[in-house]
């Protein structure tokens, strides 16, 4: 129960009430106000971006540093976060189990993705000798009971297959996700980095929805329109979900002569708008429908990607940022 008296909210948490005030009113305030977006007609509600630990490595996962990024996403309006089993030299589902359940966040008030699909050789893993992909049924099953409990809940609620394994029985990798989604472990099904034909392909033996296809899709990377993939995503009612929105940083540090010209038009739209550049690439996101798949660190980043959430781009900023991506202008 949620209710107001002069300045301050009360929030009942069935154990009390207790005040929201002074910065803590204001972040309470963007998390009540951020509308949830379903990502395809079969669902699940997610936020406007997706928080995805795809770009953590072994060194970044600690408990310090994974506390301060989902505070910050939950202030932000973020509570969408995009796992996968490998992710932070497989450590980092266990340590976000770890922080949001001592951080007493409840999980219906999370959206949860993982994943599985490419092993990778780790010291944890001595049985991988080399990267490779793994979409059969046993690896399936225990990548999904090894998420479970590492992320220390019942369900996920999307999960996804990273990349398609050519030597797993597809019929055998659809009726097992099938049966997960009947078990209820698994809510949705997605994929990622699938193209045209391997979504039709996995979708023909699948009696489920595909709710998703993550790929990369930014300024610097437009490819997702030449190879038919945004095309595709939206013939089957699915929102794009874009990663590496701002090309990993490349758009705010790079020297190279495409990110420059496009830097520039962003910095020129942005004092339009007033706001920064970076918000402005994210909005051109926004403004196609795609929904970022955000995986920097960087503090200021994140909020500049959210503020993009606010500003309405004007369709010919929006092919002109376009043309310029590509080098027509």
């Amino acid at each position: 129960m949620i209710y107001c008296q002069k300045s301050t909210i009360f929030v009942d948490k069935d154990t009390g009430v207790f005040p929201v005030v002074g910065e803590c009113l204001i972040n309470f305030l963007k998390i009540l106000q951020v509308e949830k977006i379903y990502l395809s007609d079969s669902g699940p509600k997610v936020s406007p971006a997706i928080y995805g630990f795809y770009r953590w490595e072994e060194k970044d996962v600690n408990a310090d540093k994974m506390e301060k990024i989902v505070q910050l996403c939950l202030e932000q309006g973020i509570n969408t976060f995009d796992h996968g089993d490998t992710y932070g030299g497989y450590a980092c589902e266990e340590l976000f189990g770890q922080v949001t359940r001592q951080a007493g966040i409840k999980r219906e008030d999370l959206v949860l993705f993982t994943k599985c699909g490419i092993n990778i050789p780790h010291a944890s893993h001595p049985e991988y000798r080399v990267k490779h992909f793994d979409t059969s049924r046993e690896h399936i099953i225990h990548s999904v009971e090894n998420s479970l409990r590492k992320l220390r809940t019942d369900y996920v609620d999307v999960f996804l297959l990273n990349q398609l394994d050519p030597l797993s029985n597809l019929e055998e990798t659809a009726i097992t996700l099938e049966k997960l989604k009947d078990s209820g472990k698994i809510k949705n099904v997605g994929v990622v980095n699938f193209s045209v034909f391997q979504h039709q392909l996995l979708s023909s033996y699948l009696r489920v929805p595909v709710v998703t296809n993550h790929i990369e899709l930014n300024l610097l990377n437009t490819t997702a329109f030449d190879n038919g993939q945004v095309d595709y995503i939206k013939q089957k009612y699915m929102r794009p979900l874009a990663m590496s929105p701002l090309a990993e940083g490349e758009i705010a540090n790079s020297i190279e002569k495409t990110p420059l010209r496009v830097r520039a038009k962003l910095e020129e739209l942005a004092a339009r708008y007033n706001t920064h550049f970076e918000s402005v690439a994210t909005a051109w996101l926004f403004r196609l429908g795609a929904l970022p798949l955000v995986g920097t660190t960087n503090e200021d980043r994140i909020r500049n990607i959210v503020a993009g959430f606010n500003i309405s781009l004007d369709r010919q900023d929006w092919y002109e940022l376009y043309a310029v991506s590509r080098g027509q202008l």
